[in-house]
């Protein structure tokens, strides 16, 4: 198991072994760094290193994909570790501060303000709608018809982000919606692994889209939050749930735009995991029809009703579906942090100044941590089977102070949608591969075919 205690005398550490791979391809291993980790994993071991461009222009890499070293990294207190690093100013400067990527100073009132927005309580009534939507979705396709199914898991979980969270019919923004969070978000990521950027003021033509993109984000959000001032009896529990969010420290509220800025990240986050999530699932499922049928047979004892929050302690075999489709594909596929002093990662001393990187999807896919790890299997995490696994080595949602606020949230909605889904349609999944992009969040690289046919 994880060791929590730290070395006193760091310095005698030896530094992490550089990663050998010639710079093309480290290089290109940075840009893809969601599957890449796996690349230079293999290449220079679990804890490796190297240098992008000179110090004054991007900071030493190491990558880590060991347990361990996902807890030296991730398990620190802001006097280590800081959300310092390109990626989180480039978002900040698009798209605007949020609990994501904000540094500790600025987080910590968010945090406080926004707890008690995720509580398990609130958490069940912003799933209300999930098991609903997914009726919507899956019903819509009659026997033998085909369909992308990432296209209707972005639908279905858009349809019900917006009546249960932000209380309006986002349909007819759908496709608005993940075209702007797209090119907002992947032009933040393509960024800030450039060793040379275009100044700020130049209006490149990717930047002018970006911004545009990001425009459109804002003015969205800036309606939902005027329209829900303007009437108190509209029911968008996300949304007042930030307008009366106070610091428990200070009595703060957020200010107008501290809620449009969470909405946005809500946005993205709170749909694209999810559906991500979803889409994999199906697709895996879609190629094995032993545990699909194992799933519809949990489902079936619900006798066709829709489901709710409360129904979700029942059905274990589905939330273990999808744990496993959260380590093959997980939606925070890589996080990194700017050490601000020398620490300690899995035995070795990594300087300060330097971009920590973990590879979460390297790490959940690693033979000496998994058996067979390629291979789909739900019971990796049955109970007892889950017991047994280290604190550190599975981290869907990342780990430490900094994971995901609403990874309940998300769990909850994909375990309703999932079982609905196979509860009244059976999967045949047509394509072979699952490729995936990181334009933020672990998301299907072009379309996800399948077809569907009715349950009987």
């Amino acid at each position: 198991m994880v060791e929590s205690v730290i070395p006193e005398d760091v310095a005698t550490l030896p530094l992490p072994p550089q990663n050998p791979l010639p710079y093309r391809r480290r290089y290109k291993a940075t840009r893809r760094l969601h599957v890449g980790s796996e690349t230079l994993r293999n290449a220079g071991g679990p804890v490796t290193r190297y240098r992008l461009a000179p110090s004054w222009l991007l900071p030493e890499i190491v990558v880590a994909t060991s347990p361990q070293g996902m807890h030296d990294i991730l398990d620190r207190p802001h006097t280590f570790v800081e959300k310092k690093l390109p990626f989180y100013s480039e978002q900040r400067a698009l798209i605007g501060s949020n609990l994501f990527n904000l540094e500790h100073d600025e987080w910590l009132p968010h945090r406080r303000a926004t707890q008690a927005v995720f509580t398990k309580n609130r958490v069940n009534k912003f799933a209300d709608d999930m098991a609903a939507a997914a009726v919507t979705a899956v019903d819509a396709y009659g026997a033998g018809e085909t369909t992308d199914l990432d296209a209707m898991c972005h639908s279905l979980t858009l349809r019900a982000l917006g009546r249960s969270v932000f209380g309006l019919d986002l349909d007819e923004h759908i496709a608005e919606l993940a075209e702007s969070l797209t090119i907002a978000m992947g032009y933040v990521t393509r960024r800030s692994t450039l060793p040379f950027k275009a100044p700020v003021w130049l209006p490149t033509p990717a930047r002018q889209k970006a911004r545009a993109a990001a425009a459109r984000l804002h003015t969205l959000a800036g309606t939902i939050l005027r329209e829900c001032r303007d009437d108190p009896e509209r029911d968008a529990p996300l949304v007042r749930a930030l307008i009366d969010a106070r610091d428990p420290a200070t009595g703060k509220p957020l200010s107008d735009i501290q809620i449009r800025n969470e909405m946005i990240i809500f946005m993205f986050a709170g749909h694209d995991t999810t559906s991500t999530t979803l889409t994999y699932s199906l697709w895996a499922l879609g190629h094995h029809t032993d545990i699909q049928d194992r799933v519809a047979g949990e489902v079936a004892a619900f006798g066709g009703r829709t489901l709710t929050p409360s129904d979700v302690p029942n059905l274990s075999y589905t939330v273990q579906v999808l744990h496993e489709a959260l380590r093959l594909c997980p939606p925070a596929a890589m996080l990194s942090r700017q050490t601000v002093t020398d620490i300690d990662v899995d035995g070795y001393r990594v300087e300060a100044g330097t971009a920590a990187v973990v590879g979460i999807y390297a790490m959940h896919r690693d033979p000496t941590l998994w058996d067979n790890p390629l291979e789909f299997d739900p019971d990796r995490f049955s109970p007892e089977n889950f017991a047994e696994l280290d604190r550190w080595q599975y981290l869907p949602f990342g780990g430490g102070a900094r994971g995901c606020i609403g990874s309940h949230f998300a769990m909850l909605e994909a375990t309703l949608a999932l079982a609905t889904i196979i509860g009244r349609r059976r999967i045949e999944s047509l394509d072979s591969n699952f490729p995936v992009a990181l334009p933020f969040t672990l998301v299907p690289k072009g379309p996800i075919q399948a077809r569907i046919e009715v349950r009987t």
